[in-house]
């Protein structure tokens, strides 16, 4: 029964009778009650503005326990050793002035 509202009357007030073709009417006004709906337009909107808001949260959660049961296999910070032998031939070409001076300095 509590399914059921007047439009018209104070829901303080309202007690609900059936009329003689055995249709609920507000006992106040006389009016055919309204079937209330189970989901209002605002709690629809609610509902997606509080989700918009947490599944952000949810992921970053979820892919935060991911990685730390299993980490990522590939490393992508440089090896040293892979820097110590390039670096020699692709990052540094000494100049001249420098090889005379190694070859100076072997030489004594």
């Amino acid at each position: 029964m509590n399914n059921y509202y007047c439009p018209y009357c104070n829901p303080k007030y309202q007690f609900q009778k059936k009329s003689t073709s055995g249709e609920l009417i507000c006992g106040l006004c006389g009016d055919p009650l309204v079937k209330k709906p189970l989901i209002k337009i605002n709690q629809i909107i609610a509902i997606i503005a509080s989700l918009s808001l947490v599944l952000p949260l949810i992921y970053t959660f979820i892919i935060l326990i991911k990685n730390q049961i299993n980490p990522p296999s590939r490393n992508y910070n440089a090896s040293t050793n892979f820097i110590e032998k390039n670096s020699k031939t692709r990052f540094y070409q000494p100049l001249q002035s420098d090889l005379l001076k190694q070859e100076s300095s072997s030489s004594i």
